[in-house]
């Protein structure tokens, strides 16, 4: 029985000593905490093609109260090219500049007067940006100078049609996102509101008129940095 009890104490007096040496082997190395790169790289030049969608009102701030004007919508196709400033603490700052092809018209016919037809044939910006380095992604906010070509026809109930044409200059505001691709693209979703102030028409004998047109337009496009 002695015997018993001296072989156990000696086995758990090995085993604590194995145990304390083994924990003597283990180092405690402390870990470097790391940084990831979340960087989208969004530095440097790009260029890019866009299309959509926009929706337009014609308007004046001398017509009478309750006077109906043209609301022209239809579709967009553009270029666009710019440049982005990556900062030290994730904001990237931006130029860019675009002009489209536009196909946005309606138009409207009141009887007893006839119609009248707007047609914004085509249109383009310079606007800054400024937005957030998300890595695969790039929120933004834009804004600048926005211009756009439009016509007016109008066709009375008796007598030949008449017509004019003008480029307003206004503003635009917009914000948007784009999401790397590749290494290179990047698809760009934006929404824009633009404010093309007034100009004048001459429609008929009539002396010259003021019309303004404010537009709505969302668009898909996709861009290469170089």
């Amino acid at each position: 029985m002695n015997k018993t009890v001296l072989l156990l104490a000696a086995g758990a007096s090995a085993l604590a000593i194995s145990s304390a040496s083994a924990a003597d082997l283990i180092i405690d190395t402390p870990v470097e905490a790391g940084v990831v790169q979340a960087s989208g790289n969004w530095d440097g030049a790009f260029i890019g093609v866009f299309g959509g969608y926009g929706w337009a009102e014609l308007g004046s701030d001398i017509a009478p109260p309750g006077a109906q004007f043209p609301e022209p919508a239809g579709w967009l196709l553009g270029v666009a090219a710019g440049v982005n400033f990556t900062l030290d603490n994730g904001i990237v700052l931006g130029v860019v500049g675009d002009i489209a092809w536009a196909d946005l018209t309606e138009t409207l016919t009141q009887p007893g007067f006839g119609s009248l037809t707007s047609t914004v044939d085509w249109q383009g910006s310079l606007r800054g940006r400024i937005g957030f380095d998300g890595g695969a992604f790039l929120p933004y906010l834009t804004a600048g100078l926005a211009v756009a070509h439009n016509s007016v026809e109008a066709v009375p109930v008796l007598g030949p049609s008449f017509g004019d044409d003008a480029t307003h200059v206004g503003w635009t505001v917009g914000a948007g996102v784009e999401f790397a691709a590749t290494e290179d693209l990047s698809v760009d979703l934006a929404y824009r509101y633009s404010d093309y102030g007034d100009a004048d028409y001459t429609l008929g004998l009539a002396p010259p008129s003021p019309l303004n047109i404010t537009a709505h337009q969302v668009t898909v496009g996709l861009n290469w940095g170089f």
